[in-house]
């Protein structure tokens, strides 16, 4: 048997390695976040006292470099944010469940007095004009929806799902997304 060398087998090349669809989706989101701040690369490197390089910052944004929980969790303290604003959509939230759906009876909202409905009403028929769905039965909403809702009608959010359960325009289970998200 001859000797064989390395070279033999090993193929240099200047292309960088593949990145994963889930770590260019994560470097998206990091971009996002810093971009939002109004910071560079070399910005992070100088608000941070060098402790996080431009360089290792740009290479995860790029999906070149993995991230670890940890320096993840770092980061996301640097810039102010939860963990999980930085995780791509889609990403695995602990529970194979389904969030419940939030459904808003529309019709039914017509019969609650004006001077409790009517941020509600506007609410509803804002996302309506933007969606461009004006079938008037009902209206899928987010959890996030509901939270903003109970910041204008200035009640915690598992509050005013009950009242909004209460007057028959929420459905039931929409509890369970207010109390989890």
């Amino acid at each position: 048997m001859r000797p064989v060398s390395l070279t033999e087998h090993i193929t240099l090349s200047d292309d960088p390695p593949m990145a994963s669809d889930y770590s260019r989706a994560l470097g998206s989101r990091l971009r996002a976040i810093r971009t939002q701040q109004g910071l560079s690369l070399h910005g992070v490197e100088e608000k941070s006292e060098g402790r996080w390089k431009a360089v290792v910052v740009g290479s995860y944004e790029r999906g070149d470099r993995a991230v670890t929980v940890q320096r993840l969790a770092e980061l996301a303290d640097f810039y102010g944010v939860p963990v999980s604003a930085l995780l791509p959509e889609g990403a695995p939230q602990g529970s194979s469940e389904p969030p419940p759906r939030l459904v808003l009876d529309l019709e039914r909202l017509q019969e609650v007095p004006a001077e409790k409905a009517g941020p509600l009403d506007r609410y509803a028929k804002t996302i309506q004009s933007q969606r461009g769905d004006y079938n008037g039965r009902v209206l899928s909403i987010r959890a996030d929806d509901l939270r903003t809702l109970a910041v204008i009608y200035d009640v915690p959010a598992t509050t005013l799902c009950d009242e909004f359960i209460a007057w028959g325009v929420l459905n039931a289970d929409a509890r369970r997304a207010v109390e989890h998200g």
